[in-house]
């Protein structure tokens, strides 16, 4: 543990929130202890910002956050620091990629998110996370150039897996290619990752990566629990992600973060 953490940085889905994508009592107060302990906190999300908001809007953070898996840094007045658009042709070649598997295609595009259909496979779980309704199209095309984030969904997680690595075979180099869930591979641009995300977001706190601690649960939180000073996972997340953690609390069910806080890094400063 750090002796002397300055940061921590949260994601928010499995991790911050329940399983009703709600923000818990308890994480609130345990995350104004934290800020009593003059150690700041941040939120990293696969979201849109309009999913991030509410969060930090009950929590009252300020400084900046991160969306889209850290391609868009933002503050809590709705104001964009950095915004990171995945290449053109990228989302042209995901596109063909896909074009004959049994996977449902959301775009996410300047904060908005366009799908098929209103109805679809997990419509309604990204509804309460994006905190908004789809624009429902069957033409993407017309958004390619203004891309914050591609989500392929299905409930075939060796699908998705496999998908995963062919594109990564393909467009590695050009993007950033994770399952934030095992039913959605989410691709964004190359520096919209959350290790580069907590980079950010450390500096602009003026605070080393050493003496910052990341929470997650899921594959697309293993950039920044590798490159924080130390990394929480929750008791929710898949075996795999476990294993490359510091520490390992309780679920998102269990108020997992709260426990993290208090029984791992405010304790550690005792």
């Amino acid at each position: 543990m750090i002796a002397r953490p300055r940061l921590v940085v949260c994601d928010l889905d499995g991790t911050l929130v329940d399983s009703n994508k709600q923000l818990r009592p308890a994480s609130v107060a345990a995350v104004e202890r934290l800020r009593d302990a003059t150690i700041d906190f941040a939120v990293i999300s696969a979201r849109p910002r309009s999913g991030v908001l509410p969060i930090i809007e009950a929590l009252g953070l300020d400084g900046e956050q991160a969306a889209f898996n850290g391609g868009t840094i933002f503050r809590r007045d709705g104001s964009v620091v950095r915004r990171e658009t995945v290449d053109e042709d990228v989302v042209r070649g995901m596109f063909d990629l896909v074009r004959n598997v049994a996977v449902e295609p959301w775009v996410f595009a300047d904060d908005r998110w366009h799908a098929v259909e209103g109805r679809g496979l997990h419509a309604d779980r990204e509804r309460k996370s994006s905190n908004q309704e789809p624009i429902v199209t069957d033409d993407f095309a017309p958004l390619y150039g203004d891309v914050d984030k591609l989500t392929f969904v299905s409930d075939d997680e060796p699908l998705l897996r496999g998908l995963r690595e062919q594109a990564l075979a393909r467009f590695g180099g050009r993007a950033t290619i994770v399952q934030s869930q095992t039913y959605y591979l989410d691709v964004t641009p190359l520096g919209g990752n959350k290790g580069d995300g907590l980079k950010a977001l450390a500096k602009s706190r003026g605070v080393d990566l050493a003496d910052t601690i990341a929470i997650g649960d899921q594959a697309n939180d293993l950039a920044m629990l590798d490159r924080a000073g130390f990394g929480i996972v929750m008791g929710n997340a898949p075996d795999k992600v476990k294993a490359c953690a510091d520490a390992v609390t309780l679920s998102n069910d269990e108020d997992g973060v709260a426990h993290a806080i208090d029984t791992i890094i405010l304790k550690g400063r005792e």
